[in-house]
């Protein structure tokens, strides 16, 4: 069993790698949609206290798919090895339809598992999370 810390990926906001191999099997924390370095989230306007004033789900959604790639790629492993996929989104009714849509462009040849669920709030202030489980095929 290894542990694999992104250079490129944001830097996760407790004690945890972002990804595990195990065998043949990479196992992704939970991933958001942060910028590294800076914590910033694209398509969000927050208050002075750190609340969410707006958000757009559509640059959420590209930039936790990229950031989902960053750890792929810093594990040796790439997209198309995707075998499952957790979604979490903070606003079903609101967002599932721009996320889905999202969604299938990007996966549309990898077409993973998928569970989709919505919960009350994330660690951060973000709209949506994904955790990933990738095979590390042997070529």
């Amino acid at each position: 069993m290894s542990e694999i810390e992104s250079n490129k990926a944001p830097e996760p906001v407790g004690l945890y790698p972002h990804a595990k191999r195990v065998g043949d099997f990479l196992y992704l924390s939970g991933v958001g949609p942060r910028k590294r370095g800076s914590g910033e989230i694209p398509g969000v306007k927050l208050d002075s206290n750190g609340n969410i004033i707006s958000y757009d789900i559509a640059e959420q959604c590209r930039s936790v798919f990229d950031n989902v790639k960053f750890v792929l790629e810093d594990a040796g492993s790439k997209w198309g090895d995707l075998v499952d996929v957790t979604v979490f989104l903070t606003n079903m009714k609101k967002d599932f339809p721009v996320y889905n849509n999202l969604y299938a462009e990007y996966f549309k040849d990898v077409r993973p598992t998928r569970t989709t669920v919505e919960v009350t709030s994330l660690p951060t202030p973000i709209a949506i999370e994904l955790k990933c489980i990738a095979y590390l095929k042997n070529d």
